[in-house]
């Protein structure tokens, strides 16, 4: 049985995650901790991490970057290895987060989907065999209307897998309306929508001569940020410091 801290229980996200745990026999939330300290599914809620004096295996953190280095000496502290959710992090929290990686057990990833981290492997893969073809590489990503960032860190991840696929020889184009010129064989282009309330879908195109081959996932809810974030905490569990991320988990 894993024993499970949840950092931002009280969140959607976190409450997500709390009704997954319930109904795996593998794990266990021991305890909560969140900015509104109020118990919703039967474990201990506390304000800060630092007020928690429940013994675990792993931490989740769906939070928000305040207080992060609390977090990392909590963990560092009592041996607790982190699965880090927690997006928006600046540069002085990245670099914490990698020293505090020497000492504990942290995984990273920009999308803790199971699904998009096994596409990251076959696109790369793809991109090899196809590349070398003279296919062209596109892709689409579509989120709803409330997202403000683009393109997503999903598709910039799939355009990372692709490129190192192919020795980082390639560059990125995000907008070809400014320059009227034919396509360069050595560029991924990268298109967003946000329109209604998509969660998230992912088409990567590999366009050749006379044939298209179009690789595709759609998240039909957040809910498989959450079973990702489970399995990385199982994953995670008894591991020696270091940095992880969800290709370790998959395999």
């Amino acid at each position: 049985m894993i024993r499970i801290i949840m950092v931002g229980c009280n969140g959607k996200m976190g409450q997500n995650i709390s009704q997954i745990v319930a109904e795996d026999a593998a794990a266990e939330i021991v305890a909560g901790v969140d900015f509104y300290a109020v118990e919703k599914n039967g474990y201990p809620v506390f304000d800060t991490i630092t007020a928690c004096n429940i013994e675990a295996d792993v931490m989740i953190d769906f939070s928000s970057p305040q207080k992060l280095e609390e977090r990392l000496d909590y963990a560092i502290e009592k041996q607790l290895p982190i699965v880090l959710c927690t997006t928006g992090l600046s540069e002085k929290q990245i670099a914490q987060v990698e020293d505090a990686s020497k000492k504990v057990a942290i995984l990273r990833s920009a999308n803790m989907s199971m699904g998009v981290n096994t596409l990251l492997k076959i696109v790369k893969t793809t991109a090899q065999i196809l590349a070398e073809a003279g296919f062209d590489i596109e892709i689409i990503e579509k989120h709803h209307n409330q997202k403000v960032d683009a393109p997503s860190g999903t598709a910039l991840a799939l355009a990372d897998a692709i490129n190192e696929g192919l020795d980082n020889s390639y560059h990125y184009i995000y907008d070809r309306s400014k320059e009227y010129v034919k396509r360069d064989k050595k560029e991924i282009g990268i298109s967003s929508v946000r329109g209604g309330t998509i969660v998230g879908e992912h088409d990567i195109i590999f366009a050749g001569t006379d044939e298209v081959i179009e690789i595709s996932h759609t998240a039909y809810s957040k809910a498989i940020f959450g079973k990702g974030a489970v399995q990385a905490a199982k994953f995670l569990s008894g591991q020696p410091a270091g940095v992880y991320n969800m290709s370790d988990v998959i395999g």
